[in-house]
């Protein structure tokens, strides 16, 4: 890696962990530069727009969330172990202290769900993949005989979702020592009613 792609990378990382907190409207390209040691012009000698930074820090995010919630996953057995291995890996990715503002994508989704442009159509295009994803791996539970063979998928995935966004509202807004509990109970529940 060349000097130059490390310190991109290095922009990358501390502004996706800024925007976790801050969101991406957030970003101030004068702070970034101050904490990481640069210019404001060397910075934008690695982005020729704050869109163009905003992108990328989405695009570390997709990457570190396949790389800790989805692969991990997928290691696990078909069917509900998976399943409980996505969402147990998908808590600890909103827990995880290195990103002290919880998930960046929910932060971009109150942002950017009501605008235009190519953040957003980023967001939406990663959003439902992983969407896709819950439904696929609840497909994979029925077709192992651990969900019941009419259980409607995407209703399944969009439920999962919604226990997630629940969890971060009490974790993260109400700060309930019990939301990951409840959100445990509750995605148990989702799969007791799907068997």
């Amino acid at each position: 890696m060349s000097k130059g792609e490390a310190t991109r990378e290095r922009i990358v990382d501390r502004a996706w962990r800024l925007a976790s907190r801050d969101g991406l409207a957030g970003l101030s390209l004068g702070r970034l530069a101050t904490e990481l040691g640069l210019s404001k012009s060397g910075l934008f000698a690695h982005f020729g727009s704050k869109q163009e930074l905003e992108i990328e820090v989405l695009r570390m995010a997709s990457e570190h969330f396949v790389a800790e919630v989805v692969r991990p996953a997928l290691k696990a057995a078909r069917g509900t172990p998976r399943l409980r291995q996505l969402f147990k890996n998908w808590i600890a990715w909103a827990n995880d202290p290195a990103v002290p503002g919880g998930c960046v994508f929910l932060a971009a989704a109150a942002e950017l769900d009501d605008g235009a442009g190519p953040q957003r159509d980023f967001l939406v295009t990663n959003q439902a993949a992983f969407v896709a994803t819950l439904s696929k791996a609840a497909r994979i539970a029925v077709e192992e005989g651990q969900l019941r063979a009419d259980l409607d998928c995407e209703q399944f995935a969009f439920e999962m979702l919604g226990i997630s966004l629940a969890y971060h509202h009490m974790r993260r807004l109400l700060r309930h020592p019990k939301a990951e509990a409840r959100a445990s109970a509750a995605f148990e529940a989702l799969l007791r009613a799907s068997s």
